[in-house]
């Protein structure tokens, strides 16, 4: 087994290296300077066959990318407020509750995502406009910015969760001295904080990006035939801003939460074997976060990789260099964490969790090995459902040219279906790493998921910079040559982004039950039996969570976006006519302020429900409650976002004309498919991917008060007043 030096470095350098590289990233970006395209590319400013002014292209793009800044800016500034109040009233009752320690933890964790989150963002805001400005150079000059970009949320954001995480463990190991089960169990506020956190971004930057994506579509494209991103639209702006507090802060939120929730996990389950946290060394506790750690190296020798072996010089090579990030690498990480398990953990047999089922070193590895590639299978099942190049979605899209309820039949069969293959590669990591390392085997399966987080953070973020540079090429009035690169750019990151959303859920599903196994731990519960009727109770409010939690937010989508189209109607028989020029002002604080105000009750429902169950009704209750959560929640995350994902890919195909020109743009088949990805948008983006939240919350939450829990139960795990 390592040295205590050797384990700290191993835990301290990579995330500065991390930080180093985005530090490189945002310094290449920020020498890109909008002064136009080169000389002999004006061509590529041509519009309807006229030649334009530059300067003006380059003042409106400015103008533009000004207004999207300053939405986002001030949406996560708002947002923000709300959630620094939520921290500090948490803070006061975890303090007496729980202790000082977790109280901390639990303050590192939040400010960490919400820290994570604006960097993320302030990057995206500041990447898109040069990313619109590269495309009219070539393909390969768009794309660099766009990744690049998207690279600074992925280092970032992991290299500070790591960092951060390692000198908390470092600081309390002198704290708690030999006391090593509080020690773990005081760090899991930093996953409460990191989860809780996430659960706004998630739940009220999806509101947001739904509201004005189906406010503007609605109101643009089925009243007055205007495209997506048409300057006159009064919703084009809140669309392009939610694209950035959705699904750059809120999934950048989203999957810190479940770093840190997972390695929490593990740390807590592994600190219950005397043979690790006693006889064992500081590398073996450590192991979980070192996993992290050697991440973040792997994801800068594989940016050098992609660089050299998958060079985008054509619009068909952007979609290979976003993939062969994903397999180069998972491929790297494979050995890298065989060969960390060897060096950490011990040589001989030892036992996890209550269990006392022994395992060795290999054991563990494999455990990783399961996760990171079930993790890349769920992506590959994931896009295969919903890209245009498969034949789910082109069935869609041909089911559009009768009518909008077969293309809307036909996309939830196709959501249906998109369970089955991911669900049976959980099944299969579950009962594999379980057999061979109990909890601790599931809770290091979650992290192998986790273990390229650097490239699917750094992929996922590529998607909304470079959608936001499409809008921008859109509303500047470029040519169609600079439209078609963004538009490819674009239509790339829609397939990987799926294949992020893979990754979320499986994580999700592996690190929920991870922590279903540490509650059980902390809360000193031996067996969970169906026959206890407070079990199966809580199995059943369990099961219901995830359906109400989806109403809250789908009501409040469709409330948000009436608001808007009330607005953008109100003003465009002004626009159309010349009056007025387009108040985005107007539609960006309506979004604003109905996500904010709509995400407090599903907020709500998600933190106290584990909690109230728990003190009313006893741990067997909450026990079945997250059982019930776990199990609902990741088959209605997966169906709602590969349905929604295959009706707006549909959409896409048959706007470039996969279905001839007969049913393109304006045609009945694109007016039935509009009504479809509508419908699918708050799916997708604002309900599906929130569902996360509510089994990984709720599992978390009750790990951290498991103990409270534990005290007010019966000595049957019932109900105090139940003697």
């Amino acid at each position: 087994m390592a040295s205590v030096l050797a384990t700290n470095l191993l835990a301290f350098i990579p995330p500065i290296l991390g930080v180093l590289w985005a530090l490189k990233e945002v310094t290449y970006v920020s020498r890109i300077k909008l002064t136009g395209p080169p000389s002999g590319m004006q061509a590529s400013l041509m519009s309807d066959g006229k030649q334009v002014d530059v300067q003006k292209i380059l003042e409106r793009m400015r103008d533009i990318s000004s207004h999207i800044a300053e939405g986002a800016n001030a949406f996560l500034v708002a947002e923000y407020k709300y959630m620094l109040v939520y921290v500090v009233i948490f803070s006061v009752i975890i303090w007496p509750c729980i202790g000082l320690g977790t109280m901390i933890a639990f303050i590192v964790g939040s400010l960490t995502s919400i820290a994570c989150g604006y960097i993320g963002m302030r990057t995206a805001v500041y990447c898109n406009v040069r990313t619109t400005h590269e495309s009219w150079k070539n393909i390969s000059a768009g794309y660099d910015v766009a990744i690049r970009g998207g690279s600074v949320m992925g280092f970032a954001l992991v290299s500070l969760g790591v960092f951060n995480l390692f000198i908390l463990a470092l600081i309390y190991s002198k704290w708690y001295g030999n006391d090593v089960i509080g020690l773990y169990e005081a760090l899991t506020g930093y996953g409460l904080g990191g989860s809780s956190i996430a659960l706004f971004g998630r739940v009220g930057g999806g509101i947001y990006t739904k509201a004005a994506d189906v406010g503007a579509d609605l109101s643009g494209k089925n009243e007055y035939g205007l495209d997506e991103d048409d300057p006159r639209n009064p919703g084009c702006i809140a669309d392009n801003v939610g694209d950035n507090v959705g699904d750059i802060a809120g999934m950048g939120a989203d999957l810190f939460g479940s770093f840190a929730e997972s390695t929490c996990a593990a740390m807590v389950i592994c600190s219950a074997s005397p043979e690790v946290s006693v006889y064992g060394s500081w590398s073996a506790m450590m192991f979980p976060l070192m996993l992290s750690s050697v991440g973040i190296v792997v994801g800068i020798v594989t940016m050098m990789c992609v660089d050299v072996f998958y060079k985008v010089r054509e619009i068909k090579d952007v979609e290979k260099a976003l993939k062969g990030i994903l397999v180069i690498s998972t491929s790297i990480q494979t050995p890298v964490a065989i060969l960390l398990a060897w060096w950490a953990l011990p040589s001989g047999l030892f036992a996890i969790d209550a269990s006392r089922l022994h395992c060795t070193w290999w054991k563990c590895a494999v455990c990783v090995l399961l996760g990171l590639w079930s993790g890349l299978c769920i992506g590959y099942v994931t896009e295969y459902f919903t890209s245009d190049s498969y034949k789910p979605v082109r069935s869609i899209a041909d089911a559009e040219r009768i009518s909008a309820a077969t293309g809307i039949i036909l996309g939830l069969a196709s959501g249906y279906a998109s369970t089955v293959i991911p669900i049976v590669c959980l099944c299969i990591t579950i009962c594999v790493a379980f057999s061979l390392a109990g909890m601790f085997g599931v809770a290091l399966g979650a992290l192998g998921m986790l273990g390229t987080l650097t490239m699917s953070l750094s992929i996922d973020a590529y998607g909304p910079i470079s959608d936001n540079a499409g809008g921008i090429a859109e509303m500047s009035g470029m040519g169609p040559e600079v439209r078609e690169r963004t538009d490819a750019l674009d239509s790339a990151g829609n397939t990987t982004a799926a294949i992020g959303k893979g990754f979320a859920i499986g994580s999700a599903a592996l690190v929920s039950l991870a922590l279903f196994g540490a509650y059980t731990v902390r809360a000193h519960i031996r067996f969970v039996t169906l026959l206890d009727p407070w079990t199966f109770t809580g199995l059943l409010f369990g099961a219901m969570m995830p359906y109400a939690f989806s109403a809250m937010t789908m009501k409040s989508v469709g409330k948000a976006a009436n608001e808007m189209v009330e607005e953008c109607m109100s003003q465009f028989p002004k626009i159309i006519s010349g009056e007025m020029k387009p108040n985005y002002t107007k539609c960006v604080k309506i979004a604003t302020h109905a996500s904010l105000k709509e995400m407090i009750t599903p907020g709500c429902l998600v933190i106290l429900a584990p909690l109230v169950a728990g003190l009313l009704f006893g741990k067997n209750c909450t026990a079945g409650l997250l059982c019930g959560a776990l199990v609902s929640g990741v088959q209605l995350a997966i169906s709602m976002s590969n349905t929604g994902g295959s009706w707006d890919n549909s959409k896409k195909f048959i706007e470039a004309g996969g279905l001839g020109p007969e049913n393109g743009k304006g045609s009945q088949a694109h007016k039935n498919a509009v009504t479809g990805d509508t419908i699918g948008n708050p799916l997708k983006d604002t309900s599906g991917p929130a569902i996360n939240i509510v089994i990984k919350l709720s599992a978390i939450m009750s790990l951290v008060f498991g103990s409270v829990i534990a005290k007010t139960s019966n000595e049957n795990g019932g109900p105090f007043w139940l003697k």
